[in-house]
């Protein structure tokens, strides 16, 4: 019996040890040939393509032409999978690899017909634009000509790879639309539906400016002047009210379902604030003279990242042209970075790009049925399309959207153009023909210069809308806005923006609010650069890495007032709170406290209400950045119609929304011990930067995944981290000083788990080191030359 049992294990680990060796040899043949020679119809002269210690693509090329062909090369050799969930996210296609549960998102992309504007998009481009698109398809589909079997993803998924063409770089444009403006979409119908159903006190309260808001021309825009609004008497009926209760305390017993689910918790919380940080300062504070940038970008993290580090060499006009940075697989160019006479970055600039179109009753529609592949059959989607573009259902009314990115001036490559830019002013040039997601645009020069202008497509407007338009009042053929605010070398030498209001309280009532971060991460970098008269790229990173927690400083001075009244119940609680060092730092667990009794406050003075606009159809979620305002007042003021209906006083319902944050937190982070030391912020915020298909993938799928890391930031500060959110890169960069510019990633530059940069980088990123900007040596090259030169 012994010896069978040993034999039986014997077999298994020896299956397992072939399974492995298997695996390992299928992944060993689809990596990409990095080293040798390569003759090709689509390059004019020899071009090489190399890369250094890190994976960073160094390509040196006769023009951009071949240059844009050796990019979609490397693209496809070292992220084609990345590529293909790009155009599949925004064709809605992604159902056709992990089945049914992507059919919501597919449906929502689908809704905007990205595949058929593409097309529209692409004729739009000028020849040379349109030369680049097909010289990167090119190089992109010679690369996949190379696989000896697919990515790893293809094979676990079953399915084919497909073929890249010049439009699907229009979809990769596209999908950026939707991470950095779908939310804009939502919002203005969550605007909408709050005002239709609970008028324009509400709505006023709830969406209210901010006073964080840190314009560049110091601008504010008045705060609310008017009483508190009574709570709206429709929600506070036994059927309609959401009672929420103190763990103490059990609640009474629901008699039928419509009781029960109104008086479920709201869990919404902010979304996370998509756009990103950048400043600069002028040359009059920097030690060269030249001016200097620092940008990181706030995205989804994940694996394989977003960002491809690379650097362009190619001659125009006659000139040499250099551009090091960060590209965005399925593009030509360089996103964010520097040509060495200038250098560029992007944050989200939210300007008002969306209108919701209320039509008619007697408006014409067609009906559209999209077909979405499955991985066995196909879904039919059906909805209703208007001259004024999609159309949407709310409370018995029919809305069409109007948004930039279903136009074609949404969509060009304008951003090639700073390879040739020499100074502040020519890329202020290039900066008002871009057609990306509309972006702050902050751009400085060796010769100590800085700007700021939105730089992307914006649609031209009169006035702001906040809510729906009503149909006599949209402009018949859209156009894209030229006149747009910029700022250049202000005399205070230093420019910042973080997703927030920049432009002016007199431009707001023209380009309005897109969905504007509340301020505090902005208000905070601009008092940071004030601090100091003389910065270079270290004191920069400083600022990036700042997590201090300037917002939550009055949560914490109300909370450990509350909780001193009560200190037998929460002496443990006290000495937390009084050693939470005012940061979102790894050991603190005063800072966890306070972040999720704020948000149970906001849960709870608002749930009901946020309840009943999701019920509707929309997404509540996106009025929670600006609710702040709304919330110190309420706790100032006290008034008794905003408490729940088993609540005496705003004292009991502060404490108890903090009983149950705390306990929530202990249910999931120490569910049996009740260790509040679990609790402390680097075990709740872990940074884990993970591939989308490592859970699907028995005992190695983990093997895909970043080391996890301890969090150390947050929202409401410049060193913005969640669990899968933050900064996507760290730049710091002063032209005609690049020996001393600096490039983090968190992640590395291959998507295969088997080449030696699928972590390269990541390490520095997790430490805070500084990897340079520039590449070092070369480590492989791959020349390419003309097949019809002999």
């Amino acid at each position: 019996m012994i010896n069978w049992i040993k034999w039986l294990v014997f077999g298994a680990l020896t299956l397992l040890v072939v399974a492995i060796a298997a695996l390992y040899t299928t992944l060993h043949l689809s990596l990409p040939t990095l080293e040798g020679n390569s003759a090709s119809y689509h390059v004019t002269a020899p071009t090489d393509l190399s890369r250094d210690g890190l994976g960073q693509a160094v390509i040196k090329a006769n023009d951009i032409f071949d240059a844009a062909y050796a990019l979609g090369f490397a693209h496809a050799q070292d992220r084609f999978f990345q590529m293909d969930l790009q155009r599949r996210a925004a064709s809605g296609s992604l159902s056709q690899w992990v089945g049914e549960k992507a059919l919501e998102v597919d449906k929502k992309a689908r809704f905007h017909q990205f595949e058929k504007r593409a097309k529209a998009a692409f004729e739009n481009l000028p020849s040379r634009q349109q030369e680049l698109l097909v010289r990167y398809a090119h190089g992109v589909n010679d690369a996949l000509s190379e696989y000896t079997l697919p990515p790893f993803e293809y094979l676990a998924a079953g399915v084919a790879i497909k073929q890249w063409l010049p439009t699907d770089s229009i979809l990769v444009i596209y999908s950026m639309y939707l991470d950095l403006q779908a939310t804009q979409v939502e919002l203005d119908l969550a605007r909408e539906a709050l005002l239709s159903t609970f008028g324009s006190d509400i709505y006023g309260f709830i969406t209210q400016p901010s006073n964080y808001q840190a314009a560049l021309d110091a601008s504010e825009i008045p705060l609310l002047d008017a009483p508190i609004p009574a709570y709206p008497a429709s929600l506070r009926s036994p059927n309609a009210t959401p009672i929420l209760h103190s763990p103490t305390k059990a609640p009474p017993e629901s008699t039928d379902e419509e009781t029960a689910i109104a008086r479920a918790q709201y869990n919404g919380t902010e979304l996370p604030d998509i756009g990103s940080n950048n400043w600069a300062v002028t040359g009059k504070h920097t030690v060269s003279g030249a001016g200097l940038l620092a940008n990181d970008m706030h995205l989804s993290l994940r694996v394989p990242i977003i960002w491809y580090r690379a650097q362009l060499n190619y001659q125009e006009s006659g000139s040499n042209v250099q551009m090091t940075g960060v590209t965005l697989p399925g593009l030509p160019g360089i996103v964010v970075g520097t040509n060495g006479h200038i250098a560029w970055g992007f944050t989200n600039a939210n300007l008002d790009n969306v209108d919701w179109v209320e039509l008619t009753e007697t408006t014409t529609t067609k009906t559209v049925t999209e077909k979405i592949a499955l991985p066995e059959g196909e879904h039919d989607f059906t909805f209703e399309v208007s001259q004024f573009g999609p159309v949407r259902e709310l409370n018995g009314k029919r809305y069409a959207l109007n948004w930039v990115a279903h136009h074609p001036f949404s969509a060009n490559l304008n951003i090639v153009n700073f390879g040739t830019a020499k100074n502040v002013e020519a890329a202020i040039k290039i900066g008002k023909r871009l057609a990306i997601p509309t972006q702050n645009l902050v751009v400085v020069d060796e010769n100590g210069n800085a700007a700021w202008l939105p730089g992307g497509a914006v649609l031209a407007r009169q006035q702001a809308s906040f809510t729906a338009v009503k149909e006599r009042d949209v402009e018949s053929t859209p156009t894209r806005a030229e006149d747009l605010p910029q700022v250049v070398n202000p005399a205070m030498g230093r420019i910042w923006t973080a997703n927030a209001r920049v432009i002016s309280a007199e431009d707001f009532k023209q380009w309005g609010d897109g969905g504007y971060a509340l301020g505090a991460r902005g208000q905070q970098i601009r008092d940071r650069l004030f601090e100091k008269d003389t910065f270079n790229e270290t004191d920069f990173y400083a600022i990036q890495l700042d997590n201090h927690a300037q917002f939550l400083i009055p949560w914490q001075h109300l909370l450990y007032g509350l909780l001193t009244l009560q200190d037998v119940e929460f002496k443990p609680d006290l000495t937390y709170l009084n050693t939470w060092n005012e940061c979102a730092c790894e050991d603190s667990v005063g800072y966890t406290l306070v972040k999720y009794f704020r948000q149970e406050v906001v849960q709870t003075l608002f749930g009901s209400l946020l309840l009943n606009l999701d019920e509707q159809g929309v997404n509540s979620r996106t009025l929670l950045r600006g609710i702040e305002p709304a919330v110190w007042q309420l706790i100032h003021s006290q008034p008794k119609s905003w408490l729940p209906t088993d609540t005496e006083s705003f004292d009991e319902l502060l404490v108890d929304a903090y009983r149950r944050a705390k306990h929530k937190l202990l249910d999931k982070y120490s569910p049996v011990e009740a260790n509040m030391d679990t609790l402390a912020w680097g075990k709740v915020n872990t940074l884990s930067v993970k591939h989308p298909f490592a859970s699907q993938i028995p005992f190695v799928g983990n093997m895909l995944n970043m080391q996890q890391v301890e969090g150390f930031g947050d929202t409401y500060m410049p060193a913005v981290q969640s669990t899968g959110f933050g900064a996507s890169q760290r730049l710091f960069v002063s032209p005609g000083h690049l020996e001393d510019a600096i490039l983090t990633l968190p992640g590395g530059q291959s998507g295969h788990p088997l080449s030696e940069f699928f972590t390269a980088g990541f390490n520095d990123y997790a430490t805070h080191a500084a990897t340079p900007l520039l590449p070092s040596a070369s480590v492989f090259t791959r020349t390419f030359y003309n097949k019809e030169v002999k």
